[in-house]
């Protein structure tokens, strides 16, 4: 921990630099009236599939496909190692250079956020750390879980607590309960938005009053709430929150960034409607069918999905066609 820490030290004052001289975008809407966040996450973040071969390996070639693609669609930027990236299932060495690639391939004014959260605090500082070599601009941190019943409030205040002070790159609370079995609670959240280090929270809980609630207490900080799934954007978006990070966004990026638009324009009515129509499409490429119906709904829309990497599974061929359907029927296919 102590070498993350000085490494962190005497990285930290450069980059802030560059973060200060990134490009801003439009005010998020988390933000106190009348502030601007030093790092603005407004917008849409795709989380992206890591693509392996047929022998399970991951495809890079295919990764810089599927970049080259989003590049044209107006992402704020990526997230790379999130929950739909199989995270768990990559080695250190993949997790890196996943992270490079990514960045080679990202134009400059996209942030790149990237998953570093470990069960342990001191794995977390080292791949964090990791992450900010290969390129990232923030970093991800999902809830240590495996021993969740010790994971109390004070616990995970101090774990991301010794993250952000070593961090060189800005921190992200990752809460995500349907995997760790763990919701980040809400006490936590508001302290932690008092570090400086500490910049937003997703939050793919689907809580809607828990999500308004955040935007409101932690409004006199430097903090944002980011949607962690498109299928409750728009209702984030009116209790306040910056953006999304949402699986969809690998098939439908451009519907979800029409959706970000008619949102912060006030076009509330338009935004109800492809909500509408988004709900279902996300419901079955997150709970219902997961990553493997991520991927192969990605394969419908010209990317590259693929196998993913077992022990998850493919569809079956009544899954595949109920998959479909459900595109279909709401005017996607």
């Amino acid at each position: 921990m102590a070498l993350g820490a000085r490494l962190a030290a005497s990285l930290r004052p450069a980059l802030a630099a560059l973060h200060r001289a990134a490009p801003r975008r439009c005010r998020g809407l988390s933000t106190p009236q009348g502030s601007e966040p030093s790092f603005n996450l407004g917008g849409i973040f795709p989380p992206l599939a890591t693509p392996f071969s047929p022998a399970q390996e991951v495809d890079y070639a295919q990764l810089e496909g599927n970049l080259r693609r989003y590049a044209r669609i107006p992402f704020r930027g990526l997230v790379a190692l999130g929950s739909n990236g199989e995270y768990p299932y990559l080695a250190s060495r993949e997790r890196v250079e996943v992270v490079s690639c990514v960045r080679r391939a990202l134009p400059r004014d996209r942030l790149l956020l990237a998953g570093s959260g470990c069960e342990s605090t001191q794995a977390t500082i080292e791949l964090t750390v990791s992450m900010a070599e290969a390129g990232a601009d923030v970093a991800l941190v999902v809830t240590p879980c495996y021993y969740r019943g010790a994971m109390t409030t004070a616990a995970l205040i101090h774990h991301y607590t010794e993250v952000a002070d070593a961090s060189p790159i800005p921190v992200v609370l990752y809460s995500v309960p349907a995997n760790t079995g763990l919701d980040l609670p809400l006490e936590a959240v508001i302290t932690l938005a008092q570090h400086p280090n500490i910049i937003g929270i997703k939050d793919s809980g689907g809580d809607i009053t828990r999500m308004g609630l955040m935007v409101h207490k932690t409004r006199q900080e430097d903090f944002q709430v980011l949607a962690g799934s498109a299928g409750f954007l728009l209702a984030s978006y009116a209790v306040g929150a910056s953006g999304g990070v949402c699986a969809l966004a690998n098939v439908l990026g451009d519907p979800l960034c029409q959706l970000d638009h008619l949102c912060r324009t006030g076009q509330w009515q338009e935004a109800r409607d492809l909500q509408h129509r988004l709900i279902e499409p996300n419901t079955a490429v997150t709970r219902r069918f997961g990553i493997p119906g991520l991927k192969k709904a990605m394969e419908w829309f010209g990317y590259y999905g693929g196998p993913c990497r077992a022990p998850l599974a493919p569809l079956s061929p009544a899954q595949v066609e109920e998959l479909r359907s459900t595109f279909s029927a709401n005017g996607w296919l």
